[in-house]
């Protein structure tokens, strides 16, 4: 995965998470669970697979500071 920008955590209440799951069903559940509480920019990218490393990984970044769209 790409390293994390420091936009990406600039300000309080913006967050970074990085899920690993194993499996993409699974990795994007977790990041549609994010969404229902908090304002999220979706993952830009499919999951990864890092070789020798189990299942998947997902990054998405919260807003913490905003409502999730209704």
């Amino acid at each position: 995965m790409k390293p994390i920008n420091d936009g990406h955590v600039a300000k309080p209440g913006l967050a970074v998470v990085e899920v690993a799951a194993a499996d993409d069903e699974t990795a994007f559940a977790v990041q549609e669970l994010l969404a229902t509480r908090w304002a999220i920019a979706p993952a830009d990218r499919p999951t990864t697979h890092e070789p020798g490393e189990p299942g998947v990984r997902l990054r998405c970044f919260l807003d913490l500071r905003q409502q999730p769209e209704a």
